[in-house]
């Protein structure tokens, strides 16, 4: 594991180091209480969508994860959420519910991660 990951290895340091540097300390902190109150209520519409089988709604879910976890270099959890609202609606059948637990299970390793470096400051 290289320097700039340290133990955080679901968040790319360098790019969550440029985000403070450019954004302040304070500010990504105030960025990582919305993502972790927000992703949660994001992912459940997201699975409700998918039930549902609005791609609209689900498209939309999909691709603002996938800009919340660029934000902060999530990278596997953006690369989950890109494959989502890539994919067809109509085809993703039960694989669609293995990615979004996969997603899901990212958002939680994202989220500790994130919690530990808000800590850290």
């Amino acid at each position: 594991m290289s320097e700039s990951q340290g133990h955080h290895s679901s968040i790319d340091m360098d790019i969550f180091s440029e985000l403070q540097g450019s954004a302040g300390a304070d500010f990504v902190v105030e960025l990582i209480e919305t993502f972790i109150v927000d992703a949660p209520r994001q992912l459940l519409a997201l699975r409700d969508a998918l039930r549902r089988g609005d791609e609209v709604a689900f498209r939309r879910g999909a691709h603002t994860l996938k800009a919340n976890g660029n934000t902060f270099g999530a990278h596997a959890f953006s690369a989950l959420a890109r494959q989502l609202e890539l994919s067809p609606l109509g085809e993703l059948g039960v694989q669609g519910q293995v990615l979004l637990q996969r997603l899901e299970g990212e958002y939680l390793r994202a989220a500790q991660a994130l919690l530990e470096l808000s800590h850290a400051r």
